[in-house]
């Protein structure tokens, strides 16, 4: 069973809204990323060398910082893929790409871009 006019403006809208969300996320990160990286603005108050526990939760941050970016580019590119989608075909928007099956109403009010039934 296809979407109605109104179930396919609800899921356009929500992707509307996680897209926002997305892009306003991954610009924090991207700018967390590059405040970390200025000894200036990260709190570095100090020339003397680092001592190494400070290197190391560095970069820990850095890398949970690069993760977190990288795990949000990844949803912006199903949220993005999953508008088009709507657009091109709605008429086949919200079946399973596996079993051809509707995607359950309830789970595109939670996960917008899913292309799957589970």
């Amino acid at each position: 069973m296809a979407l109605t006019a109104s179930q396919r403006a609800e899921i356009e809208r929500r992707l509307h809204e996680e897209r926002a969300s997305a892009v306003k996320l991954l610009g924090r990160e991207s700018k967390d990323m590059v405040d970390a990286s200025d000894p200036d603005r990260s709190g570095g108050l100090s020339r003397a060398p680092t001592h190494m526990a400070d290197l190391g939760t560095d970069t820990m941050d850095a890398e949970l910082d690069a993760s977190n970016a990288g795990r949000i580019t990844g949803e912006l590119a199903e949220i993005d893929a999953a508008l088009e989608r709507l657009y091109r075909s709605p008429e086949t928007f919200g079946v399973c790409e596996r079993t051809g099956e509707d995607i359950p109403m309830e789970r595109l009010k939670v996960i917008p871009w899913a292309r799957t039934c589970a």
